[in-house]
């Protein structure tokens, strides 16, 4: 399996975003620590996807 394009839903995006403010609301910094972790593990997904073993098919 490869993945090429991943799609994010405005719904979801809106959710992330809304995440990352409040990540930010609580202490300088987290919020945008937050957002580029959730970039770092969307863009692993071109890397490692489909990698992990099937066990019932």
């Amino acid at each position: 399996m490869n993945i090429k394009n991943i799609q994010v839903l405005l719904e979801a995006e809106t959710d992330l975003e809304e995440g990352r403010f409040f990540y930010e609301s609580q202490e300088q910094g987290v919020g945008e620590y937050f957002w580029d972790s959730l970039l770092s593990d969307i863009e692993s997904l071109i890397i490692y996807a489909g990698v992990h073993s099937k066990a019932y098919g």
